[in-house]
């Protein structure tokens, strides 16, 4: 948060200062090999309690998805018993790492198909 004075003409500086670093924020270039590394730490990630334990969500990679606003695509298996409080954790860990401030990120997760789902016996 910002105070500024439009009567007085001040506080306009951190303002400018703001919106440049949002802008360089939500444009930055983020390498696969750096978003991988919080991603796939540990090997899995905690799943939902209700799933049974089978299902537990396995992220493999991450790279980057998109631009303005930043996205970052992350790659595994079962991932769709990902818990909220995970998604958050991996939003703070990648804001922290890069310095994104001013800007959303989004987090999409990819879980790969199995190929022996419909196979017949």
């Amino acid at each position: 948060m910002l105070h500024i004075s439009a009567r007085k003409r001040q506080g306009l500086g951190p303002v400018w200062k703001a919106i440049a670093d949002a802008h360089a924020s939500a444009t930055r270039k983020m390498p696969t090999p750096v978003l991988t590394a919080p991603a796939a730490r540990g090997g899995a990630a905690p799943g939902a309690r209700s799933a049974p334990a089978r299902f537990r969500p396995k992220l493999r990679y991450a790279h980057q998805g998109g631009m303005n606003p930043p996205v970052v695509v992350i790659h595994g298996n079962s991932l769709e018993h990902v818990t909220d409080v995970y998604k958050r954790y991996l939003e703070g860990a990648f804001r922290a790492h890069f310095k994104l401030t001013g800007t959303p990120l989004r987090i999409e997760m990819r879980s790969s198909k199995n190929p022996f789902v419909d196979k017949a016996r």
